[in-house]
């Protein structure tokens, strides 16, 4: 009789065998520290044990103003994944190809004179995440300010994942697997520039986890 090899090998080793790994093309942004990210603004963040990344604002301080966590590293053709989750009403946003790393948005005292048209939206590209009531102009996976993402995708109070596939003249934007919104950018912003991470205003609480980027040498 033969015997399947599966069933010579104990169970926990199958199990594993059976789970998708982490491809080498592949870079882990919360690798169990910060060091690949730098605060902008009035941020708290940190990574709790099990690698979940959590932000929120300095209930110490009164700025209105917006917080970012920015790559240290700046990309120009690459996928990225990025779990997230924010409470009703939270409000959020994926920034790409921001070359300021919002110097203009987290406030005087803490980088340049507030400008409401040099936020990372207006310089770079943002990607919106939200978790409202399901009215608003750019829901989750919008391109903010250039194209309003099909709305269904999303799952209300709970973690979603997200895929960007950012291309020189091409960005395009899954939720849950579901492709949500895609625009070819503006010929006149730049075509690298770090990813960040945004704390909207002082009631945002945000969480992201498997944060993970592929750069263009790696693409399929």
């Amino acid at each position: 009789m033969f015997t399947s090899p599966s069933r010579l090998l104990p169970a926990w080793i199958v199990l594993l065998t059976a789970l998708p790994l982490l491809s080498a093309d592949w870079v882990d942004l919360l690798p169990g520290n910060l060091d690949l990210w730098d605060r902008r603004g009035d941020g708290v963040w940190f990574l709790m044990r099990d690698k979940i990344l959590a932000g929120q604002r300095d209930p110490k301080l009164k700025n209105d103003h917006q917080a970012w966590l920015y790559t240290k590293k700046e990309y120009g053709e690459f996928d990225l994944h990025a779990e997230w989750w924010l409470p009703v009403g939270g409000n959020s946003g994926i920034s790409i190809r921001d070359s300021s790393r919002a110097v203009y948005a987290i406030g005087p005292e803490f980088g340049a004179p507030h400008d409401s048209n040099r936020t990372p939206s207006h310089i770079g590209y943002e990607i919106q995440l939200s978790n409202g009531l399901g009215e608003e102009r750019f829901p989750s996976g919008s391109v903010y300010l250039f194209d309003k993402a099909k709305v269904g995708a999303q799952i209300p109070n709970d973690w979603n994942a997200l895929d960007l596939e950012i291309r020189a003249d091409m960005m395009r934007v899954k939720l849950n697997g579901t492709l949500v919104s895609q625009h070819p950018g503006d010929p006149g912003r730049p075509k690298t520039g770090p990813v960040g991470l945004q704390l909207h205003d002082r009631r945002t609480l945000v969480m992201f986890r498997n944060v993970r980027i592929r750069e263009a040498g790696n693409l399929r």
